[in-house]
């Protein structure tokens, strides 16, 4: 990235840390960015956050307890091999009541707040766990964590409910349709997910509609849970697609206003905003 925030080139892998040992981090980052590095003494500025910086990580990186600023976290230096590398781990944020944490999405809230810095509400990041974070006078005051998306995946993929579901699309209708029944009654969550392989095997449900209400009848239990951080609250969604949509469609449903923002964008305007202020302290 440059100093504009402009990204000059990029590069993925599926390396991380379920299938990395602590020995395995440098080797897999150089295997992406050794074009990028110079053959000189001189060292290249490494920036780096989410489960990087966890106990079964590259480094442990201790968290900050709320409240805090996502954006005044001062990224913790990590030794290297490579004499190439200078690297910094930005650290996670932790709660103590209720018990819960976050690595990574501190980095997007920072991202939002960057580019939003008036921004007062909450902060909605959906992914394999989705995080829901209070944000008051740009700082995290509170938080909690849902496991949506994990138990999507283990429901969709390893229950009897795959015969079900499929791996295609999704009904929109269906998944509406199914927000609302745990949002008035989520006691009845588990009766409701064995019902969508009754309706598939006695009435014909297709794959669509199956995804859809799975998908619905989930995130209407987690809009359930996390009601008193979207109610009478502004929502900034920030995720990629598909999944930032459907939470966007489920909160509007409620009345809710959305303002909805790419989590790519967002992470990488957070580990801007890192490099930009660890410069800043060091200097």
């Amino acid at each position: 990235m440059g100093a504009d925030g402009a990204v000059h080139d990029a590069a993925g892998s599926d390396d991380g840390m379920g299938t990395l040992s602590r020995d395995g981090f440098e080797p897999a980052l150089l295997r992406l960015i050794a074009p990028w590095l110079g053959p000189g003494p001189g060292k290249t500025p490494v920036i780096a956050c989410g489960m990087v910086g966890s106990r079964q990580g590259w480094a442990e990186v201790p968290y900050r307890a709320v409240p805090c600023k996502p954006g005044a976290a001062v990224p913790q230096a990590v030794e290297t091999a490579d004499p190439r590398l200078s690297l910094h781990i930005v650290p996670g944020i932790s709660q103590a009541a209720p018990p819960d944490v976050m690595r990574g999405e501190e980095t997007q809230i920072a991202g939002a707040l960057a580019d939003l810095p008036q921004f007062d509400g909450v902060l909605c990041l959906p992914g394999t766990h989705t995080k829901w974070a209070h944000v008051s006078a740009a700082e995290v005051v509170s938080f909690q964590t849902c496991m949506t998306g994990e138990i999507f995946a283990l429901l969709s993929e390893h229950s009897v409910l795959r015969h079900s579901v499929g791996t295609g699309s999704l009904d929109r209708a269906a998944f509406l349709d199914a927000v609302s029944e745990p949002l008035s009654r989520p006691e009845r969550l588990a009766q409701l997910l064995f019902a969508i392989r009754a309706e598939g095997l006695l009435q014909g449900a297709d794959a669509p509609r199956a995804r859809g209400r799975l998908s619905g009848l989930l995130i209407g239990a987690e809009l359930a849970a996390s009601r008193p951080y979207w109610l009478g609250q502004q929502v900034l969604v920030g995720g990629a697609e598909p999944m930032a949509g459907l939470y966007r469609a489920a909160l509007e449903a409620q009345g809710v206003p959305v303002i909805l923002r790419d989590a790519e964008s967002l992470t990488l305007a957070g580990l801007r905003h890192a490099h930009a202020w660890l410069t800043e302290t060091i200097g």
